[in-house]
């Protein structure tokens, strides 16, 4: 095996001192147009590259950054994972995904593993964390911030959607539209964003004096709130609208509705979800839906993230971000006096 190329001899080859090689090739450091284009050159000439491995051990910086994420099946997460490691990228981080299911045994046993990687911080994704792990984690100097969750208290970091307007504004949108029998299936109410939804929701019927149609936990999973539907759409009194508490649910429940059970969307039922992923826009679902703002949730995220690396901010925040609701074909805008 040829022995591998150094900083030195690239050095030597582009006519700079060592030190200017290192500067080239980190992020963020300063080096003249004329000692870029020497320095690339000499190292593409001798297939030089830098050791990240050796500059973490000497800088006491990764330039990794872990994420946990509980799960990948909702659409929303790898539209969001795209967002955050093509950020992070630019800002010259790299990303190391963990995924794991929502249990605080492995969760515990994954961000063990993220701080032997001596990462330089972690974002968790709908994976909540224990407070022993928060201080585990500050006791390393590693500081943490939550996406599209949030913990109860102000101990970390997160950043979310105003999830408590949004779903206010669904309800308040039901209601206006003539609507009269609201249904939810809601997240998992063990969850800051299945909470927060439900509450706003259960806001505007309590301020419109209107009782909901019924109020079930699908824990996020699309097999319950399928059941769910057939549950609901199978009494004598079935909901002429159901709010969903996140798209990924709102799709199953809308195949229920229409392949299973022959029932017509909106005319039957109306359905609202919660995020605004690509698929809710293609012609088969046209679901209404509250748009999460994912891409200032993100740049929020890796905006506090940053600060608390750097130690210019590393007070925990809370940043909740207003999207808006994106009225599409799963709904009637306005229920005819034939319907009511």
């Amino acid at each position: 095996m040829a022995d591998r190329v150094t900083s030195l001899q690239v050095a030597k080859r582009a006519g700079v001192s060592q030190s200017a090689v290192s500067r080239v090739f980190t992020p963020g450091a300063s080096a003249s147009e004329k000692t870029v284009e020497a320095v690339k050159k000499a190292a593409d000439a001798l297939g030089y590259r830098p050791n990240m491995l050796a500059r973490a051990m000497i800088t006491g910086k990764s330039r990794i950054i872990g994420l946990v994420v509980a799960y990948l099946d909702n659409q929303f997460y790898p539209v969001a994972l795209e967002h955050l490691s093509n950020a992070l990228q630019e800002q010259g981080y790299h990303i190391l995904v963990f995924t794991v299911p929502n249990d605080s045994d492995r969760v515990a046993k994954v961000m063990r593993e993220l701080l032997d990687y001596q990462v330089d911080g972690i974002i968790t994704a709908s994976v909540s964390i224990t407070n022993d792990l928060t201080e585990r984690c500050a006791a390393a100097g590693i500081p943490i911030v939550m996406f599209n969750r949030a913990q109860d208290g102000r101990k970390i970091s997160a950043v979310t959607s105003a999830n408590v307007a949004g779903g206010r504004k669904v309800a308040e949108f039901l209601i206006s539209s003539g609507y009269k029998k609201i249904a939810h299936i809601s997240g998992w109410l063990g969850s800051s964003t299945g909470r927060d939804r439900q509450e706003g929701f259960r806001q505007a019927m309590r301020h419109a004096e209107m009782t909901p149609h019924s109020v079930i936990d699908a824990h996020f999973s699309r097999d319950i709130a399928a059941q769910a539907t057939r549950d609901m759409m199978n009494t004598a009194t079935p909901p002429d609208a159901i709010f969903v508490g996140n798209d990924h649910m709102a799709f199953a429940v809308m195949d229920t509705v229409r392949i299973e059970l022959g029932l017509r969307i909106p005319e039957d039922v109306a359905i609202v979800g919660y995020d605004d992923v690509p698929l809710a826009q293609w012609a088969s679902y046209d679901l209404t839906t509250v748009r999460q703002p994912v891409n200032q949730m993100v740049q929020a995220t890796i905006d506090i993230l940053l600060s608390q690396i750097n130690q210019d901010d590393i007070k925990p925040r809370r940043i909740e971000i207003d999207g808006p609701l994106v009225i599409r074909g799963s709904t009637l805008q306005q229920l005819s006096k034939d319907t009511e």
